[in-house]
């Protein structure tokens, strides 16, 4: 089935607008502070939990970036769990000198007020750079380090991390165990091969890897991942409830990505108004939404009764 300008289908609809009556718990309440979605030591019961409860999770590409809060900072991810429970999807890269740091271009042009590969410079140039908005505005933000990232999110959120090419998977899963947070990050890999040498480095960390067909799931198992140590990440533009039934069925969460350019489905509801879509989403069998718009689709799962509120699985929020 594929997801375009009319609705999914009538039926995943007629399934959302029941739920709106039930979203009351999740509604936000003034004078409370940021959200935070705790495991409490296993990853794998916490999605089992959110799935159980029939609620969806938020992954905010590059950390939910708004205006005046750049991409892969700590700042965005701090003020957008003060208005939704999200998981952070961060791009983590490396300096010449070995520190390990956020970015997702291999050159800081677009990032930053730098300029040339970030790579090449050592981490004392790099972090007396600001950071850049999407507008290109210089923020008062500098780069931070995944040391910081890690001890900003214990205890906050989940961290999905994207390796570029610059950073070492053995460092990476250094700092991840250095900061304890084994259970509140996810691996991305982009191939079987990734993925079972990420596994050998971190058989007790959870790995997403791409799954647009059923047999993609039996091949990382035969490659020795063990099912309850992956979540697939299905595509970005194909709705496919059987490929989720699937996987749902070899307990293994389902995420969608409606993130990307101009042509993806972020920017096709943007335009069209029509954001209750990220809730059938979660309807058609998706656990995690992977956007650009974690803000608009947060909203849309609280009002039709899918996005999971204070003491749901593991959710809570700060005192005011």
């Amino acid at each position: 089935m594929r997801l375009s300008r009319p609705a999914i289908a009538a039926g995943l609809l007629a399934c959302v607008l029941p739920l709106a009556a039930q979203g009351q718990d999740d509604r936000d309440e003034a004078g409370e502070g940021a959200w935070s979605i705790a495991t409490n030591g296993s990853l794998s019961d916490t999605l089992d939990c959110f799935e159980r409860e029939g609620r969806t999770l938020v992954s905010a590409h590059r950390g939910g970036p708004t205006p005046g809060l750049p991409e892969n900072s700590i700042e965005a991810m701090d003020a957008l769990l003060h208005e939704a429970p999200a998981i952070m999807e961060i791009d983590v890269a490396g300096s010449r000198d070995g520190v390990l740091f956020l970015m997702h271009d291999d050159t800081l042009d677009r990032t930053t007020t730098g300029t040339g590969e970030a790579a090449a410079l050592d981490w004392p140039a790099l972090s007396a750079l600001r950071l850049r908005d999407a507008s290109g505005w210089v923020t008062p933000y500098g780069i931070p380090t995944l040391q910081a990232a890690l001890a900003w999110a214990k205890g906050r959120t989940v961290l999905q991390i994207d390796f570029k090419r610059s950073a070492s998977y053995e460092d990476t899963i250094a700092a991840i165990r250095e900061a304890g947070m084994t259970q509140d990050v996810v691996l991305i890999a982009y191939s079987v091969g990734s993925a079972v040498r990420l596994h050998q480095l971190a058989p007790d960390m959870t790995i997403s890897l791409s799954m647009e067909e059923a047999g993609a799931l039996d091949e990382a198992v035969t490659a020795g991942i063990p099912a309850d140590r992956l979540v697939a990440f299905t595509g970005t533009r194909t709705v496919r409830p059987d490929l989720y039934a699937a996987l749902d069925a070899a307990d293994v969460e389902v995420i969608f990505g409606t993130l990307g350019g101009s042509r993806s489905l972020d920017r096709q509801f943007e335009r069209d108004g029509s954001d209750a879509r990220y809730a059938e989403l979660g309807v058609s069998g998706v656990d995690i939404i992977a956007t650009d718009r974690p803000r608009e689709a947060a909203r849309a799962l609280r009002e039709a009764g899918r996005m999971a509120g204070t003491g749901v699985c593991g959710v809570g929020r700060e005192a005011g």
